[in-house]
């Protein structure tokens, strides 16, 4: 199906969106018409008042036609006096694929490339056209793999499924705003409802009598009920518009192996969600380690460590990339599954350029570190830009390991405050163990039935997991209150903890976790022993 008869599709979904908005109207009108000629005054004016207020998040949809600006995407414009290398590469490719070559390329801060055009007259004539580039991507692309991805893009150009995303998106955004404001209407509804009824109960509580039991399943069924319609409609809307989406994906894919070549643009297929779940990893426990604490890495370091990660840790990767989808994200993702996407390109033949464009995409910058750097001042929110940042990355790691243990609140803290009354303290749990009250202070832990309902061994070791974690780490709070704990940095595994050696002039650091976890273990023992453990705190604390 070719661009225009796709857009007079989607135009054509659109209209029965307000189509639809248009019957559902004429119902609510010949209701109230019926209702004031037929139906008692009081009830008439009922249904007249559910009536308009259910019209009104149908009106506002009609007429909500603006659709997003993927202005609001925030990246790094760059100019081909900025990057000349990049620009070279996207217009020989644009080249290539026949088609015409982006007006703006954005660098972006997530795994991803993608391509969008503002066009004019309902999707049927082109208009400017914007590449946005994520640097983590880049970062983990080889130029070969690079080029695949660009080429990919130049595909949904070349058959004009980028000119369809307005009209698409605008029917979709007006959908799920009717939607949305519909499940609203009736939350305020039940939510008010159930105010009345808690009133009601109160007060009948205060004069001795049984109070109803609080029902609020019937309010805002009228909202729900529109709600639904519209519902259905979206969803036939989504199947109907992505009935070819899976398909211009694949002729995406062909043609990025005619551009790129069949090893690149399968290799790339399998990179990208690998580099999607590493770079989601690399957020969590590296470039946001610190925020709690507001501190953020070495300038620059924020996209820059990403890489470091990822060499670090190939052996990871490899896996990663064998772990391919096969199933697509939802009913209405308009990409195929990555598994199947890569059997249909590493089916077709070879044809000899395995040893293409070799070198990482990210050198095809002018000055990389420059470029990451610049790229923090536009992708991170105001308040993180404000952070403090550490020297380097140890130095980022022993304070947020120090905030995370400063502000420590385990299942097992809590359930000694209200064992004992009084503030939870790894030396007040110890004296909880000498005094043989370990299992009754594990009976006050958030528990399962089954945990809950074991006797003796079992019991013991049902809770024991939580128990060892939740002492593990308030020892680990206690070394770090003395200062007697040292975090070692590593990309390649998580961050180590060291203590002070047993040598003779205690000079020495040994790792924790042999030492602590042995501790642990003869506090958790079912004959336990708090002498390792004792040992290791400061001596001011082992009364």
């Amino acid at each position: 199906m070719g661009a225009t008869p796709r857009a007079l599709r989607a135009v054509a979904l659109l209209l029965g969106f307000h189509a639809l908005n248009l019957v559902l109207l004429a119902a609510l009108a010949a209701l109230d018409a019926a209702a004031l000629r037929w139906a008692p005054g009081p009830v008439a004016g009922k249904i007249v008042v559910v009536s308009v207020l259910l019209a009104i998040p149908v009106v506002r949809g009609m007429f909500m036609l603006r659709t997003p600006k993927d202005e609001d995407v925030a990246g790094l414009p760059v100019t081909e006096a900025d990057e000349p290398r990049l620009w070279a590469l996207v217009r020989e490719l644009a080249d290539t694929a026949g088609t015409r070559a982006p007006d703006r390329i954005v660098l972006t801060g997530d795994v991803n490339a993608g391509v969008t055009e503002r066009p004019r007259l309902l999707g049927l004539l082109p208009g400017p056209r914007r590449l946005h580039l994520g640097i983590p991507l880049m970062t983990g692309l080889s130029e070969a793999q690079l080029r695949a991805v660009l080429a990919h893009e130049y595909g949904h150009f070349t058959g004009g499924d980028t000119r369809l995303s307005a009209v698409v998106v605008r029917g979709r955004t007006q959908i799920e705003r009717v939607i949305g404001q519909l499940h609203a209407k009736a939350g305020h509804t039940a939510a008010k409802e159930r105010a009345r009824q808690e009133k009601a109960a109160a007060k009948a509580a205060a004069k001795g009598r049984e109070a109803k039991e609080i029902d609020t399943s019937g309010a805002g069924l009228t909202y729900r009920a529109m709600a639904r319609i519209y519902t259905l409609y979206g969803n036939f809307y989504l199947r109907a518009s992505l009935t070819t989406a899976r398909d211009q994906e694949y002729a995406a894919d062909l043609a990025a192996a005619r551009i790129a070549g069949r090893d690149a643009t399968s290799s790339a297929l399998r990179e990208i969600p690998a580099l999607a779940t590493a770079h989601d990893f690399y957020l969590e426990c590296y470039a946001t380690l610190g925020v709690r604490a507001r501190l953020m890495p070495p300038r620059g370091e924020f996209f820059g460590g990403f890489g470091r990660m990822l060499s670090a840790r190939a052996l990871e990767l490899v896996q990663l990339r064998t772990q391919l989808p096969d199933e697509p994200a939802s009913p209405y993702d308009s990409h195929p599954p990555i598994a199947e996407r890569v059997r249909r390109i590493e089916a077709l033949p070879a044809d000899g350029r395995t040893e293409e464009a070799k070198g990482g995409a990210l050198d095809l910058l002018t000055d990389s570190e420059r470029t990451l750097t610049a790229l923090e001042d536009v992708v991170l929110t105001e308040e993180a830009r404000t952070f403090r940042r550490t020297a380097d990355w140890d130095e980022l790691l022993d304070a947020a390991m120090a905030a995370a243990l400063t502000s420590l609140d385990t299942p097992l803290h809590r359930a000694l405050a209200f064992y004992t009354k009084d503030r939870p303290t790894l030396p007040g749990l110890l004296t909880v163990i000498d005094d043989g009250q370990l299992w009754r202070l594990a009976q006050r832990l958030p528990l399962s039935d089954e945990a809950a309902a074991a006797k003796g061994r079992a019991f013991r070791e049902f809770v024991r997991p939580v128990m060892r974690d939740s002492l593990r780490s308030m020892a680990l709070a206690e070394f770090s209150a003395h200062s007697l704990v040292r975090w070692e940095f590593s990309w390649e595994r998580a961050a180590t903890p060291h203590l002070p050696g047993s040598t003779a002039d205690g000079g020495e650091d040994t790792e924790a976790g042999a030492v602590l976890d042995a501790a642990v273990d003869a506090a958790l023992a079912d004959r336990p022993d708090t002498g390792p453990l004792r040992a290791l705190l400061p001596p001011a604390r082992t009364a």
